[in-house]
């Protein structure tokens, strides 16, 4: 097995307190890569390298005032997480989801995972001559209602930088809801989507001609 360079096999199961999850498995491995292929075919399902491929549909939101990046207390991560929430609401409520959790690797054999943690595919992210500097991605895939809360373990965590490349996206996989440590990048259907869903929460972007 692979060498581990991330903790993400720690993240939590979804609850099941908050609906059905489902392990994407078989014919929804087939699906969901098809479906990836078709709607954003310059890019692998990799959080990180959307956004230049894909900036006319892009906005970043950053999850506190003044663009601070982590949170320190129990205050600032109501503020992080009511303001993750705000925009998962917007993008899926009343539709199910896909959580995409990455585990990356220096080898190819895919990793052990908990029980009920569904294995979607994997990637070569970073190729080398020498195997010692390879990076594979390994993503897993659940199925699941949206719900507001639903995923706080995981946004929590990538708050606080214990996991990272989580993606969160409908089940037709026409937009996608990518957290990190500081904020979130958001990728919709159409640049006009994007520029209403930026105007509605104008406070919470970077004030860098960039965007990040």
């Amino acid at each position: 097995m692979g060498k581990t360079l991330a903790a993400d096999s720690d993240a939590p199961l979804l609850s099941p307190a908050h609906g059905p999850v489902r392990r994407v498995s078989g014919d929804g491995q087939t699906d969901l890569t098809e479906l990836w292929r078709k709607r954003w075919p310059g890019c692998p399902p990799v959080g990180y390298k959307l956004r230049d491929p894909y900036r006319d549909v892009w906005v970043r939101f950053h999850s506190l005032p003044e663009s601070k990046r982590y949170p320190e207390d129990e205050s600032e991560c109501t503020v992080v997480l009511e303001r993750y929430n705000t925009v998962l609401d917007e993008l899926f409520a009343g539709a199910d989801v896909y959580v995409i959790t990455p585990l990356w690797t220096t080898e190819a054999d895919v990793p052990s995972v908990e029980p009920g943690t569904g294995y979607w595919r994997s990637l070569l992210v970073e190729d080398d001559p020498d195997p010692e500097f390879r990076t594979y991605c390994h993503l897993f895939a659940t199925r699941r209602p949206w719900q507001r809360g639903c995923v706080d373990s995981l946004l929590r965590d990538t708050a606080d930088d214990k996991v990272a490349g989580i993606l969160i996206t409908d089940t037709r996989v026409q937009r996608i809801h990518h957290p990190y440590d500081g904020g979130a990048d958001v990728f919709l259907a159409t640049s006009g989507e994007r520029d209403q869903l930026r105007d509605r929460h104008a406070d919470w972007l970077s004030g860098h001609p960039s965007g990040l």
